[in-house]
């Protein structure tokens, strides 16, 4: 799946899946360089947690690993309105949980040379979706 990212920026695709809410979770990252050459899959079962938790538990998780790589310009998307709303300071953090994730995000944010963090349909995130669901998924083999 070639692709050119505009503007030199790297592509940071996140998820995050709770079955029942809350319920047995998951998170999935994509990560792809500027010339769209998919640098990493990245999955973390989460166990008891909400859908919420789940999508900021993905931010960071990709997060942590695109600053690892040496990513300094980065493009996040993301299809929960509620994370990408509140870490563009459109929306305020209430939950006591959701503040402390939201906390280390942006402290992991202030560590690229330039960022931003976009609302995309469903169906534009379907690789980090099938990331998270498999992180639930291998789980329950275990």
């Amino acid at each position: 799946m070639p692709m050119t990212i505009p503007g030199g920026e790297w592509l940071l695709m996140v998820d995050g899946a709770a079955r029942g809410n809350p319920g047995e979770a998951g998170c999935g990252a994509v990560i792809f360089d500027e010339g769209g050459k998919l640098l990493d899959e990245l999955y973390r079962y989460l166990g008891h947690a909400t859908n919420n938790v789940a999508e900021y538990e993905g931010l960071l998780m990709g997060l942590e690993r695109v600053i690892r790589l040496g990513g300094k310009r980065l493009r996040v998307e993301s299809d929960s309105q509620l994370l990408v709303r509140q870490i563009n300071g459109l929306y305020r953090v209430k939950d006591e949980k959701l503040k402390r994730l939201h906390s280390r995000a942006l402290g992991l944010l202030r560590q690229l040379k330039a960022y931003r963090i976009i609302h995309v349909a469903r169906e534009y995130n379907r690789l980090a979706d099938r990331l998270a669901n498999r992180a639930i998924d291998s789980a329950r083999r275990s």
